[in-house]
């Protein structure tokens, strides 16, 4: 999962994607400005953005509204200071899809951006699955029928990212983009020989990785699974 994280103080945002990286092994860019976000969130594609309200440049409320004015539709978790219940409500008819109250907890901020990217599949993508494949987010573990899948981690990694778009094509950069960027070796040929593993190891459960010449990789269903 890539994230784009939109917060101006520096020890905050650092804390944060070390350890979503770590813990969750999400990709997390950061942004300490509002227009400075908005310039990237223009030309670049994030599963998720994590926003503070009191940005420099521009603020956050003011660039979540340029956002849903241009229907841009990346779900938006909010991180507030602010608890009334007035201001919770606001954030969310400003365009938030949630909002997190500071101070918080990070395994509760974790598991808000996974409901948040699973919501925003739509009704015939409501988890982290492919048909008997599913993602374990809380153990961080692939099962196929109920047993657990043997990956590396930069296996892991790229078959989060599949399922994550299950039944929408993604091109190599794409997954490159979404792996932890620690990985500093993996580049675009290393993606093709990590899916041409994951086809062996999905191999007779169901699913498999279908190519699109000049789109990308679709992780499918096949159709008796």
């Amino acid at each position: 999962m890539r994230i784009l994280l939109i917060e101006d103080e520096p020890e905050l945002a650092r804390w944060l994607s070390r350890t979503l990286a770590r813990h969750s092994g999400y990709v997390v860019d950061w942004a300490d400005d509002g227009l400075l976000a908005e310039r990237r969130l223009a030309v670049e594609e994030f599963d998720a953005i994590v926003l503070d309200l009191g940005l420099p440049g521009l603020d956050g409320t003011a660039l979540l509204a340029r956002l849903r004015a241009r229907d841009d539709r990346t779900p938006v978790l909010v991180l507030t200071a602010r608890d009334s219940l007035a201001d919770r409500v606001g954030v969310l008819h400003d365009g938030a899809d949630d909002f997190l109250p500071k101070p918080f907890r990070v395994e509760e901020l974790e598991a808000r951006l996974v409901a948040l990217v699973r919501r925003s599949r739509g009704r015939d993508h409501p988890r982290l699955a492919c048909g008997p494949l599913v993602l374990d987010t809380a153990a961080q573990r692939f099962t196929v029928h109920g047993v657990p899948l043997a990956l590396s981690p930069r296996e892991h990694a790229v078959l989060r990212v599949l399922v994550q778009k299950s039944g929408e094509p993604i091109n190599k950069q794409q997954i490159l983009d979404r792996i932890v960027p620690d990985d500093r070796d993996v580049n675009l040929e290393a993606v093709e020989v990590l899916i041409h593993r994951l086809r062996k190891k999905l191999a007779d459960t169901g699913v498999h990785i279908v190519t699109l010449r000049g789109m990308g990789y679709v992780l499918e269903r096949l159709p008796d699974a």
